[in-house]
């Protein structure tokens, strides 16, 4: 195994997918993906997410653009609401899986 090699690869792989890590990380954040993951729905709105949560509008917001920014959900604009939903592109989900398997192959080897 070239150690540089994969290190460098780690690297970049942790780098693609930093802004995922970091919505995730919060636990405000979190509790409002397994709110929205388990809706499935067409969408939701920013009040309609803070009933659910009991959490403000205004924080509401600030999570969901956090969210948004970072690729786990997406916005569609209606009149003057906005609708959000989890992203059905699952593009950072895929990327946060291969780190996690290759961090895992990588304490694997002896």
């Amino acid at each position: 195994m070239d150690c540089e090699k994969e290190s460098r690869k780690l690297q970049l792989e942790f780098k693609e997918c930093q802004k995922l890590l970091t919505a995730i990380g919060d636990e405000t954040r979190q509790y409002i993906m397994s709110v929205m993951i388990m809706e499935k729905c067409g969408g939701a709105r920013v009040i309609d997410i803070a009933k659910k949560t009991h959490l403000s509008r205004p924080a509401v917001s600030h999570h969901m653009q956090i969210l948004k920014d970072a690729g786990f959900v997406t916005a569609r604009k209606e009149g003057t609401m906005i609708y959000y939903s989890v992203n059905a592109d699952r593009t950072g989900i895929e990327k946060i899986k291969t780190l996690v398997n290759h961090i895992d192959e990588l304490l694997a080897q002896e």
